[in-house]
């Protein structure tokens, strides 16, 4: 079942992005992960605003690929600089219609 990581990161010293951005990419790519987007425009249509610089989406074919990407000890390093280097949220959602209403995404089990 697809699912999608959500990134959701506050930079708080901005020495670890150039290594990050260069190659965390293909780390991803290696366990079938696809950016749909990594970007610092992000716009509150409702609610209060978080205080965030930037939201990556990744997607994956499966939790598993999602995990072993996360676990990946080639992304370990760069996972710690981020985590030194930021406020960080990764989230992980399936592709599932809650309400079961929506025809083209799978139900709930």
């Amino acid at each position: 079942m697809t699912v999608f990581l959500i990134a959701e990161v506050k930079v708080t010293d901005e020495a670890w992005i150039p290594d990050y951005a260069a190659r965390v990419h293909d780390i991803a790519a290696r366990h079938n992960g696809r950016y749909l987007s990594r970007s610092g425009n992000i716009e509150t249509l409702e609610g209060t605003p978080t205080d965030v610089t930037l939201i990556a989406l990744i997607q994956f074919p499966s939790r598993d690929d999602a995990l072993a990407f996360a676990n990946d000890p080639e992304y370990a390093p760069f996972g710690k600089a981020r985590q030194e280097g930021s406020i960080s949220h990764f989230r992980l959602i399936d592709d599932t219609d809650v309400a079961g209403s929506i025809p083209y995404l799978p139900k709930p089990a």
